[in-house]
């Protein structure tokens, strides 16, 4: 006779959490971990560049090797993110002596603890277990979440900071009619190529950093996928509430650092949908703001897969809006520009007219630029910008761990240097920044 689980909600805050393994499983589990403010060990000989961006940044502890049975002192719980059922045996042979709970992601009925099916609405969380069947806990987690969004929707309608998404109706779930003509068209129907069942690709953006800030149609169209290919700046806890079934490909970019090319992500869009799967490409953002969007729908279009594009809350606008700073306002500016400061202006590539840009009145927001800051600024001040113009920075906007500094265009550069400001981070340019003060 098998006995019903106990249903428990854990406080990590501040205590230790050991995650055994690197790779797909370990991505989609430890943002959650993180969320709780679990102290995470993260113990596997390599990472994928999502969780090396994370151990980078300090928001985790990763020891590059194999597990041994003294990385579980002081832990309270243990992950075992590995799929060779021989080494997570006995990371949990270890753990029942120790009488710490141990997840199991190869084998549920080894495991002393289960992950749920989890859905958030700020801060009422719902975690389902379907008693062992995660294709049920996650049909009831979805009918939970789509009660949720019409029983809270006006508590939701006006969140602080005026951030968040319009939710739509539950009865809209169903696939939007496609619109007409062009290639960027959503298409949201498998189609056939050459006597063969197509797939089709959605490039959904996952918006700023909230992961309440994603879109209804991106949220529905991410339960529904096959494969997602995600990118670093992806909300993490969107990849919690994953089917467990589905394949995940971190196709994370991270700055100057391990990266995928852009042909290959465009093939796997294509291989998988070709194969029948119905493919998500999650982006951070929006999928035209400097995310290659378009290189990804034509690479598509030459193959014949159908593409849904889904668009997405930009940082551009929504990092200065989480830190007090509307881009534009009645009588201080009119207009406001995006730019890319990923090359440096002096660099032969860019294609940026920062002579023209120091002229403009209006705000300047610059995504990409914390490295070229310095020159960025010099450059902008030679060209006639007052040196005293507000500037901010706004670092990992509309996260926990959201950080704002505010300075003028000649010193901004060395006070991002100073207080150890790091990616993601938007820069922004203009007398709006002061314009909320006080």
């Amino acid at each position: 006779m098998t006995s019903n689980p106990y249903p428990l909600g854990l406080r990590l805050h501040g205590r230790r959490v050991v995650v055994v393994g690197g790779g797909a499983v370990a991505t989609r589990r430890v943002p959650a971990l993180l969320d709780a403010g679990a102290d995470v060990l993260l113990v596997a000989p390599e990472l994928t560049p999502a969780l090396r961006a994370r151990a980078d940044a300090g928001r985790l502890h990763w020891v590059p090797r194999r597990f041994v049975p003294e990385d579980l002192d002081g832990a309270w719980l243990v992950q075992v993110a590995v799929d060779d059922p021989m080494a997570a045996a006995s990371v949990s042979a270890v753990a029942a002596e120790r009488r710490i709970f141990c997840v199991r992601a190869d084998d549920r009925t080894a495991a002393t603890a289960w992950t749920p099916a989890v859905t958030r609405h700020g801060p009422v969380t719902v975690a389902v277990l379907g008693g062992g069947d995660p294709h049920r806990a996650m049909t009831v987690r979805d009918a939970v979440r789509d009660l949720l969004a019409v029983r809270l929707a006006p508590a939701a309608a006006a969140p602080s900071g005026g951030l968040g998404a319009a939710a739509a109706p539950p009865g809209q779930a169903g696939a939007a009619a496609a619109p007409p003509g062009g290639l960027g068209a959503g298409v949201t129907e498998a189609g056939v190529s050459g006597g063969r069942q197509v797939g089709r690709v959605a490039l959904v953006g996952a918006g700023p950093g909230d992961p309440e800030l994603i879109t209804v149609k991106g949220w529905r169209l991410l339960t529904e996928a096959d494969v997602v290919v995600a990118d670093r700046l992806v909300p993490g806890l969107l990849l919690d509430e994953l089917r467990p079934d589905v394949e995940l490909v971190d196709a994370s970019k991270i700055p100057y650092g391990p990266s995928r090319a852009q042909e290959e992500i465009n093939q796997i869009l294509v291989d998988r949908a070709l194969a029948g799967a119905f493919v998500v490409r999650l982006k951070g953002g929006d999928p035209y703001v400097f995310g290659r969007g378009g290189e990804e729908l034509l690479a598509c279009a030459a193959a014949g897969v159908p593409v849904t594009v889904v668009p997405g809350v930009t940082s551009s606008i929504a990092a200065p809006a989480a830190a007090g700073i509307p881009v534009t306002h009645r009588g201080v500016a009119h207009e406001f520009t995006v730019v890319s400061g990923h090359l440096a202006p002096d660099a032969p590539a860019s294609l940026v007219r920062w002579d023209a840009l120091a002229g403009l009145h209006g705000t300047l927001v610059i995504l990409m630029g914390l490295k070229n800051l310095a020159a960025i600024t010099a450059t902008l001040i030679a060209h006639g910008r007052s040196p005293q113009t507000p500037a901010a920075v706004v670092q990992e906007a509309t996260t926990g761990t959201q950080r704002v500094l505010r300075s003028t265009l000649d010193a901004v550069a060395a006070d991002a240097l100073t207080a150890e400001v790091r990616p993601p981070a938007v820069v922004v340019v203009g007398d709006v920044v002061n314009t909320l003060d006080g």
